[in-house]
């Protein structure tokens, strides 16, 4: 099977987990046998040097994303041709059985009606909100089908009314995304999926394939016995809100518990590390908590270290990775299911449940635990179980792979 893969970031020039799980699917895909190309933007991250992979290519342009400038519309309309350009290239040259969309967050939605207008399947992959709470604001389609400035209804009736639409329409469409089809699609959670159809997307019939991880990658703990070091993991921002980690800390020491410390791996913006930072200063906790930080390739090494992982996302995140690793390598979870992860958690099960944004919620689950050796060891081995059973990337690469096969 021949698949074009299309995503707007592909590593090393990426800046989340969605471009990186994407090239994990694409490098497993080839593995199987699947002759795999990759069509991707031609940002750049500074200082990072570009990998010559022949399967790559980086030919897209970004539109106001990335720092990209936000461009006025008629510098638009040659952005969106020359993307149109190379997405009919290499349809042309690559003759792929189906189209494997990812993230499109950048780039030009437009291209999504080309795919669809085509006779090759199309099959979406979605794990973040690029369709929910960014299709609706691509500029190009908005500037088409949206209400707007007089200056805009003018131009477009002018447009429209001497026939320069449907010329433009033939080189890049214009019509709105209500008539998007989706025909197939998966999410990396029900949560998402219901979170894109509430925002008036046709996606009720989409399937759920939850995003998986190298299990093997991870060193295991081989004993529950100590309970002092905590362990945090993520960017340190609002969203997947530390403050809160760190609140619950201050909790747990005044119930008592000064043995347990945290240790924050992650980085942030100066502002919001400096608050952090003096947060920590008024509850005192300064000899209890450190900021650390290591390479991606280190971290499967760093979760066995520690007791236990707090995992305090705060947004309706999708479906996390950070709680599968920490319970592929055998360390028990708090876990706040704000989002997708609800799916994930069951309480005392597999994780201990706390209320996302509650110090006081995350505090009573560490006192639970702290409390209670047999269940660290039962939550522990059932989370690893169900993680190397249920979503190992291999398996999760199988799901896809057969996915895209029934999508021929």
């Amino acid at each position: 099977m021949k698949i074009l893969v299309i995503s707007n970031l592909y590593p090393p020039h990426n800046v989340g987990g969605y471009e990186v799980r994407c090239r994990q699917v694409v490098d497993r895909l080839i593995m199987r046998g699947h002759g795999v190309h990759v069509l991707t933007s031609n940002h750049r991250k500074a200082g990072v040097d570009d990998v010559e992979e022949p399967h790559v290519q980086r030919a897209l342009r970004i539109h106001g994303f990335f720092n990209h400038p936000w461009l006025p519309i008629w510098k638009l309309y040659r952005l969106e041709r020359d993307n149109h350009d190379v997405l009919a290239s290499t349809l042309k040259h690559f003759s792929p059985d189906v189209v494997h969309v990812w993230n499109m967050g950048g780039i030009s939605k437009s291209l999504l009606h080309r795919l669809e207008r085509g006779a090759v399947p199309v099959v979406y992959d979605v794990s973040d909100h690029w369709i929910a709470r960014s299709l609706k604001a691509d500029v190009w389609l908005s500037w088409w089908n949206e209400s707007g400035s007089l200056f805009r209804s003018i131009g477009r009736s002018f447009l429209a009314a001497i026939g320069v639409r449907k010329w433009i329409d033939r080189k890049v469409p214009t019509s709105s995304w209500e008539i998007l089809k989706f025909k197939r699609i998966y999410f990396c959670s029900a949560f998402l999926r219901g979170l894109t159809a509430k925002a008036g997307f046709n996606v009720e019939h989409g399937e759920v394939i939850y995003c998986g991880i190298e299990t093997a990658l991870f060193e295991k703990r081989t004993d529950w016995l100590s309970f002092d070091k905590l362990l945090w993991v993520g960017r340190m921002n609002e969203d997947k809100d530390p403050l809160t980690a760190i609140r619950a800390l201050g909790e747990a020491h005044a119930q008592g518990l000064t043995n347990l410390s945290l240790h924050l791996y992650g980085h942030g913006d100066a502002d919001y590390m400096t608050m952090l930072q003096a947060e920590i200063s008024e509850l005192g906790l300064g000899n209890s908590i450190e900021f650390r930080s290591v390479s991606a390739t280190e971290m499967p090494k760093v979760y066995a270290e520690y007791d236990a992982l707090l995992f305090t996302s705060n947004w309706g995140e999708p479906f996390a990775l950070t709680p599968l690793e920490a319970m592929a390598a055998g360390v028990p979870v708090i876990l706040c299911p704000d989002g997708g992860d609800a799916e994930l958690g069951q309480d005392r099960k597999n994780c201990i449940l706390a209320k996302a944004g509650e110090p006081v919620s995350l505090a009573s689950a560490l006192s639970v635990l702290d409390a209670d050796e047999p269940l660290r060891v039962s939550i522990a081995q059932t989370a690893r179980k169900q993680i190397v059973s249920s979503f190992d990337l291999e398996k999760i690469t199988q799901e896809i792979d057969s996915y895209l096969v029934d999508s021929l």
